[in-house]
């Protein structure tokens, strides 16, 4: 009978346990152990092994577990071992007679290491489960896919029909219509030589029957052609075709690209998730943040993407954000990514930057402002020392050092022709300071601007004010240049200019820099 041993699963007669055989109730009412549900689920139905009933289920874990009848079994056991307790106690004594408290201590941990390998390998054994499950429905989508494959040729194979039947009635069309081309063709040739009235009466009547034969072929054509029914189905056999070709992105014999499935501890369907890109690895390459799937788009708008340096003993992050459709690479700072986060180590990602000309930001701030409402873009020439000097001052990369805190210095030229401000000493915020970030550096390749939005520096990439920076608000005519230019705003350029206008240029501080990533 079933109740004769209720701490026993009806399935595998094995005995309910706290880990991997917990006993749980179906909606029937029937209770089995969670490894036999899973193992009884498939292609999200489970039958009942009693009563056979029809349950939805992917998973053992959407069934509750029965804690009263855990609580019995226990009390079971302990009244067992009670009863038992006497006999046991001697036959253990028994058994270890004779054997040293060393030896029965050695005992003790190979039966702890070979329970606890049991256990791994239980779990091993349900993930495997679990994965031949998945590949089993993969397989069974694919043959759903074949048939709906075989349903489109179908339909490709019976518009092709239905156009062979429209060539041929066109091309007997065609040879009729040739044909009565022709004969209007002699008719007028034999009205244009005709000498007697018998003739043109002859050949008038004979016109006459080949223009019947005409006119009548022409209100065939227009009645026959085009055949709606060919015409609507080609066109919607290719369109549906066409757009089911578009979506395949696989190419024959093409291979995995490579992907990080995490240290060993990472389940075979954890890893599976992270092939497919349901759930991205916790370490992210540049690949999967360009390709900017629907789940890294989610962990980006979350909040959940940092880039990680490690410099020494100085751990650093940065974060990563997305605004307006673009990757925002923020400065490294010492706050740490919150529980969870993905991340990223920052030298990937700025090693896949276009260096030739990359795009960082500053954001300003001062009293009465906006807050994030004002942040320039800035294409920087990167052949240049101190275009890549900026870049590294934009995201702290190089020994922490950065713009972050620094204020605008001055304006040069307020309200005339060639207006300036000037900003970027790192070191002491007082226009003392910006000592270079890169050594062996020499002036080359710098281009001369007259326009406003130029990013330029007054000081050479050798001197100990390199780090400096002037960005121009108004256009400088008359011939005068200005030199050593490494730089141009691309965006908010009224930003600077509304900083200009400030009642003190030194309390427009930098709250925010780093690069802007290209996807």
């Amino acid at each position: 009978m079933d109740n004769d041993k209720p701490e026993e699963c009806k399935v595998c007669f094995n005995n309910y346990d706290e880990e991997l055989r917990r006993p749980r109730n179906l909606p029937c009412g029937h209770t089995f152990c969670s490894q036999c549900i899973e193992d009884t689920i498939k292609n999200s139905q489970l039958t009942c092994p009693s009563c056979r009933a029809e349950h939805s289920a992917t998973d053992a874990t959407q069934f509750p577990i029965i804690y009263a009848m855990e609580a019995f079994i226990k009390k079971l056991r302990s009244i067992q071992v009670t009863s038992m307790g006497t006999v046991s106690t001697k036959c253990g004594q028994d058994r270890t007679r004779g054997i040293s408290k060393k030896l029965r201590s050695l005992v003790h941990e190979h039966k702890s290491s070979i329970s606890n390998l049991i256990s791994e390998c239980e779990e091993e054994l349900s993930q495997l489960s679990k994965y031949q499950r998945q590949v089993r429905d993969w397989k069974i989508q694919h043959h759903q896919l074949q048939d709906r494959l075989y349903d489109l040729l179908e339909q490709n194979k019976a518009a092709i029909e239905l156009l062979e039947q429209e060539d041929t009635s066109v091309l007997t069309m065609t040879t009729e219509g040739e044909a009565g081309k022709k004969q209007l063709q002699i008719m007028l040739e034999n009205l244009n030589t005709v000498n007697t009235a018998q003739e043109v009466v002859t050949t008038i009547d004979e016109a006459d029957q080949y223009n019947v034969e005409v006119e009548d072929w022409i209100q065939k054509c227009q009645e026959l052609f085009p055949d709606v029914n060919t015409v609507y189905t080609s066109v919607k056999v290719q369109e549906t075709i066409k757009k089911a070709l578009d979506t395949i992105t696989t190419e024959t014999g093409a291979t995995a690209a490579p992907v990080f499935l995490g240290d060993s501890a990472t389940t075979i369907m954890e890893k599976v998730k992270i092939i497919t890109g349901e759930s991205p690895p916790a370490t992210l390459t540049i690949d999967y943040l360009r390709g900017m799937s629907e789940s890294v788009k989610r962990l980006v708008e979350a909040g959940l993407v940092f880039g990680v340096q490690q410099d020494q003993d100085d751990l650093r992050y940065s974060r990563i954000t997305l605004q307006d459709g673009q990757l925002y690479l923020h400065v490294l700072q010492h706050q740490p990514p919150p529980t969870h986060a993905h991340t990223i180590q920052v030298s990937e990602v700025l090693e896949a930057l276009d260096h030739s000309s990359t795009l960082v930001f500053l954001d300003l701030a001062w009293a009465g402002s906006l807050a994030g409402s004002n942040s320039l873009h800035i294409q920087l020439s990167g052949n240049t020392t101190l275009g890549r000097q900026f870049v590294l001052l934009c995201t702290g990369q190089h020994s922490g050092s950065s713009y972050l805190n620094t204020k605008l210095l001055g304006v040069g030229n307020k309200g005339e022709p060639g207006e300036f401000v000037w900003g970027g000493d790192y070191q002491y915020n007082t226009g003392k300071g910006g000592a270079p970030l890169l050594s062996h550096q020499d002036d080359q390749q710098y281009q001369k601007s007259v326009s406003a939005g130029a990013v330029w520096s007054t000081w050479s990439p050798v001197s100990h004010r390199s780090a400096q920076f002037c960005i121009t608000t108004r256009d400088l005519p008359g011939g005068h240049q200005w030199s050593r230019v490494f730089g141009k705003v691309v965006k908010g350029l009224d930003v600077v200019r509304a900083a200009v206008n400030h009642s003190d240029i030194t309390e427009v501080t930098v709250v925010d820099c780093g690069v802007v990533l290209t996807l």
